[in-house]
């Protein structure tokens, strides 16, 4: 999803005071209790071939569409898993 730059802008000009958070619940002890820090993966740099109209259609699809392609190729093999 991509934001416009107008768009952008109001949401940067909204005061803090201004934004409704009712619909988010406050951060009490027990959820730091049960809170645990979770390490990101490290990603490896490869190289790979890619027909040019896979990379046009992902390259179309936002600036972030290397991190999209991870996501697909991540799903295709939760998807190989047996059940």
């Amino acid at each position: 999803m991509t934001i416009s730059p107008e768009r952008l802008k109001e949401l940067q000009n909204i005061k803090d005071s201004e934004i409704d958070t009712s619909d988010i619940p406050e951060l009490d002890e027990q959820f730091w209790q049960k809170a645990r820090r979770v390490e990101p993966i490290p990603q490896e740099t490869v190289l790979i071939k890619l027909d040019p109209d896979i990379t046009n259609w992902f390259k179309h699809q936002g600036p972030n569409y290397k991190t999209i392609i991870n996501q697909v190729l991540r799903d295709y093999i939760n998807q190989q898993k047996p059940e």
